[in-house]
């Protein structure tokens, strides 16, 4: 559980990824790629300022997920990224007025429900992290092997 401010953090930085990356594409406009060379169209949507900087945001959200996959197991951390989409459609209905139904708040709900279950099944740890269960598990298939 200590590294759930770096699992946050991770999700945050995803959300904020997606809502540049939209803010990056309605400022471009619908894209075509007729008339005109895919690579270079290609270029100017990623240098475009938004869509350059959500990129650069979903570099920063990957190096924190790789850095909590280092400490924590992945059917812990990786369901917490399902927390991006509830950030995602909370702000997008700030920012961008996009929708929020009953429906969709069903699902942020069931979301929530199901990350704070998955939380509460990390406490079962013990207060093992990671690299304590690695070195544990490490040293038992050594010792197994000696044995034999």
């Amino acid at each position: 559980m200590k590294y759930i401010v770096f699992i946050l953090f991770t999700v945050m930085t995803n959300a904020a990824a997606q809502l540049m990356l939209k803010q990056g594409m309605m400022s471009l406009g619908s894209i075509s790629f007729e008339g005109t060379n895919p690579l270079l169209k290609l270029l100017q949507v990623v240098f475009s300022p938004w869509v350059f900087l959500g990129l650069c945001t979903f570099v920063i959200s990957m190096a924190s997920h790789l850095y909590v996959l280092s400490k924590v197991e992945l059917s812990f951390a990786y369901p917490f990224l399902s927390l991006a989409y509830v950030a995602v459609a909370i702000f997008a209905y700030f920012i961008f007025r996009e929708d929020l139904n009953g429906w969709r708040i069903a699902g942020i709900a069931f979301i929530c429900v199901g990350t704070v279950l998955i939380a509460q099944s990390g406490r079962d740890l013990g207060g093992r992290g990671h690299d304590e269960e690695t070195a544990s598990l490490s040293s038992d298939k050594i010792q197994s092997g000696i044995v034999r």
